[in-house]
């Protein structure tokens, strides 16, 4: 019997839903998505997954956000209505989860709900009335949750065990690369200093969201009058920002290339660079430091050497693994330091304890994604798991 399975997506326009939802699919199961809007549907072209809109919601906009979850609520019994019954119900982020035992209770009889949770919203971690509310809701909704899906362990370590109140086993899935197609990580990544008289570029991909780091880098590349180049590519989150367009465009020596796609473009987007900025000081001491983003799996599979902050979980990776810079300050001032002193010795030698790493720590391959449709398999009594798959690495609430 194929798992059948509810997907509720917080942002339908967010590269990592589809990776997911990719993921299910390769892994055997069928999909279907329910969720909210913020800009272009990125399941637009996947004509075997069907969406649902549950309505539109805006980046930083919390109340505005509340509405539209109170009313996607409402409306769940006729937006739901022509679908076949799930097996198992995802709900991604807390939003959602507001939606996931609801939506079970329209079918009429216990359907599993997983919590998945790859960011700690800053609200969840606020000490004041709203933090308050926010855990409580979570703790409310979460009661009707078999399982948690997270991507990083200080995530459980410094919220989930200590401050949730949320009592789940868990599931740890790290942001990797999906990789369904063999040739996507045969052979090693190539080495690519730039040609004598070029800049050292650094590639700031993904969810562009860190005020701190665009002013950080702007300054830097200005310091470094042309011997680097900051290239940014993805999603901002323009509301985070002071005019993110002009800014960029008045800024030497960096460019942005807008969205892409993912998996399907990772290669050559980071192929086009030497090194990976993997900080983030959006939400600073808190989610910043706990999280494990996509940047570091995708640069870490390409060959493009990352950039961390020590004290950060992201900077205790690649510390263990020997790999990459990581410094204790980051500044425009000790970034120019750095690439003052970076020679072609230098990058080569980086660039041979990336390359040296398994090719496994950066992808999510087939025989994974069969094993978490297998996990979720497992939670619902009447629906037989795939035997024989290797194991998910999880962490023990």
């Amino acid at each position: 019997m194929t798992l059948n399975v509810l997907y509720l997506a917080h942002d339908m326009a967010d590269a990592a839903i589809r990776r997911r939802v990719l993921t299910l699919k390769a892994g055997g199961a069928t999909v279907t998505v329910a969720g909210f809007d913020r800009g272009s549907n990125v399941l637009a072209d996947e004509l075997d997954v069907t969406t649902i809109s549950l309505g539109q919601t805006a980046d930083g906009r919390f109340v505005q956000r509340i509405g539209a979850v109170v009313a996607a609520r409402m409306a769940l019994k006729r937006r739901l209505a022509d679908i076949a019954e799930p097996d198992v119900i995802i709900a991604r982020n807390l939003e959602t989860l507001a939606l996931a035992g609801r939506a079970a209770s329209l079918f009429g009889r216990e359907i599993p709900v997983v919590y998945e949770c790859l960011d700690i919203h800053r609200l969840l971690l606020d000490e004041g009335m709203k933090g308050r509310m926010m855990r409580a809701a979570q703790r409310a909704f979460g009661r009707r949750a078999s399982l948690l899906i997270t991507s990083s362990p200080a995530f459980v370590e410094n919220f989930f065990k200590p401050r949730s109140g949320l009592d789940l086993p868990v599931m740890l899935l790290e942001n990797k690369v999906l990789a369904l197609k063999p040739e996507l990580v045969s052979g090693p990544a190539i080495s690519r200093p730039p040609e004598p008289g070029k800049p050292w570029r650094i590639g700031w991909f993904g969810a562009i969201r860190c005020a701190k780091s665009l002013d950080m880098l702007i300054e830097f590349a200005a310091r470094m009058d042309g011997k680097v180049e900051i290239v940014l590519r993805g999603r901002p989150a323009y509301g985070e920002f002071d005019d993110f367009g002009a800014k960029v465009a008045a800024a030497p020596h960096v460019e942005f290339h807008g969205a892409y796609r993912n998996p399907e473009d990772l290669g050559s987007i980071y192929r086009d660079v030497q090194f990976t900025w993997a900080i983030d000081f959006f939400e600073e001491g808190l989610n910043s430091n706990w999280l494990l983003p996509n940047r570091l799996y995708e640069g870490g599979l390409y060959g493009a050497v990352p950039i961390a902050l020590a004290g950060t979980e992201t900077g205790r990776f690649i510390g263990r693994r020997g790999i990459g810079l990581v410094r204790n300050q980051v500044t425009p001032q000790t970034l120019e330091a750095l690439f003052n002193e970076m020679t072609e010795a230098r990058y080569a030698e980086l660039f041979s304890r990336l390359a040296a790493v398994e090719r496994s720590q950066w992808v999510t391959g087939p025989a994974d994604c069969r094993a978490l449709v297998s996990r979720l398999a497992a939670l619902h009594p009447n629906v037989s798991s795939p035997a024989d798959l290797p194991a998910v690495s999880t962490v023990q609430s």
